[in-house]
């Protein structure tokens, strides 16, 4: 790939994921610079980040954060920008709207707005002749009526959103005055599907998987992210992400949120253009940087032992286990978990995750909002009335 062999800059330095990318790349030979807005962001403490740069929040200063991000590619010589979090759909327009010294390694605008709408990304999968579950538009208070009497059959969300939030699960029909559904702020209604949910980690160039990593969430960080995640494996769902990045020629990262039924047919639920836990289990620098960044073979997840931020599974999955009762679940969890954080050599960043939470909580106390919204609040991208 033209500017794998320079320095490679990754964004989203606050996501565990960046941290476990810089580790990859750094481990096969890359300089890794981390770029993100926080002051101290736990991938910026790793051996492998070579440079952190302070950046200013994108959605709501992205004039300046364009200029620092094509400054910073100059001042280090970046050959390639790798995004990981929610960013990306600010530095897309960037590379749109001008020349640009090093590749960015996603799609344009259109395609990651498109994969990134609730109901866009379904039809997308329906036109390729996949199964979907049966998903409509909402954009005025008309179409949220004729879908109230069968409210409880239904999972209602944003057209535009994050880490489940404000998502409704078959609620009652008194419910849905929560919802105001129109042309700027539209939402889905969603068949609710029955089944296991799988979720899909994969990176591509030109259409063509270079690694791929199924998983399944044991526990989460409220209604959305996960906090401890297990390996699975499913054909039906391979071949669901092969035939989306062949069909879009995707060159990326891209995240899926699945259902397999009953009777093992595999579902759509949404799709995430960046990357996702089921990265932690890639753990052979040099195979992952050959099969992603050169011309080697796909690389399957070499990982096996389930893997869990354990600071996250005191904070949210302690709690969710006494108030169900899953305590000797919970304590089973902890023991098996692998602390996704460690890396030999590399101490810092669990140490790190202190400061960085003490950041996440202050913006959270200022702003009055949760912290999973403080933890987004700065590079959130809400539909083309963000683009610029």
């Amino acid at each position: 790939m033209p500017g794998a062999d320079k320095t490679v800059l990754i964004t989203g330095a606050r996501a565990p994921v960046a941290l476990h990318l810089a580790r990859l790349l750094d481990g096969a030979g890359r300089r890794v610079v981390l770029a993100d807005t926080p002051a101290r962001p736990i991938a910026a403490a790793s051996k492998a980040c070579a440079r952190y740069h302070r950046l200013p929040p994108p959605r709501f200063e992205p004039q300046a954060y364009a200029e620092a991000i094509e400054a910073l590619i100059r001042k280090e010589n970046v050959g390639l920008v790798i995004p990981t979090c929610e960013e990306v759909f600010h530095l897309a327009p960037t590379w749109r709207g001008r020349a640009m010294p090093a590749r960015l390694f996603a799609p344009g605008i259109g395609l990651l707005a498109e994969v990134h709408n609730k109901h866009a990304f379904i039809r997308l999968a329906e036109k390729l002749g996949l199964a979907v579950p049966e998903t409509r538009l909402l954009r005025s208070p008309d179409d949220l009526r004729a879908v109230r009497g069968h409210s409880r059959e239904l999972v209602f969300k944003p057209v535009w959103s994050r880490f489940a939030s404000r998502v409704l699960l078959r609620p009652a029909p008194e419910k849905l005055a929560a919802i105001t559904p129109s042309p700027a702020m539209p939402w889905v209604a969603q068949r609710f599907v029955e089944g296991e949910e799988i979720s899909a980690y994969a990176v591509a160039r030109e259409g063509r998987l270079k690694a791929l990593a199924f998983y399944r969430s044991a526990y989460r960080a409220g209604k959305g992210a996960g906090i401890f995640f297990e390996r699975v494996e499913n054909d039906a769902a391979r071949d669901f992400v092969e035939r989306i990045v062949a069909a879009t020629q995707w060159t990326g990262q891209i995240s899926f949120d699945l259902m397999r039924e009953a009777d093992g047919r595999v579902l759509p639920l949404e799709c995430n253009p960046r990357a996702v836990s089921g990265l932690h289990f890639f753990h052979d620098p040099a195979r992952f940087a050959d099969a992603v960044l050169g011309d080697g073979p796909e690389v399957l997840p070499d990982v096996t032992a389930p893997q869990t931020v354990r600071l996250a599974m005191w904070i949210y999955g302690l709690p969710a286990a006494l108030r169900s009762g899953g305590l000797g679940r919970f304590r089973q969890a902890m023991r098996e978990g692998r602390e996704l954080l460690d890396w030999p050599g590399d101490p810092e960043p669990v140490k790190a995750q202190w400061p960085a939470l003490a950041e996440i909580v202050g913006t959270a106390l200022r702003q009055r909002i949760s912290l999973q919204a403080a933890s987004t609040r700065d590079i959130e991208w809400n539909g083309p009335a963000d683009f610029h």
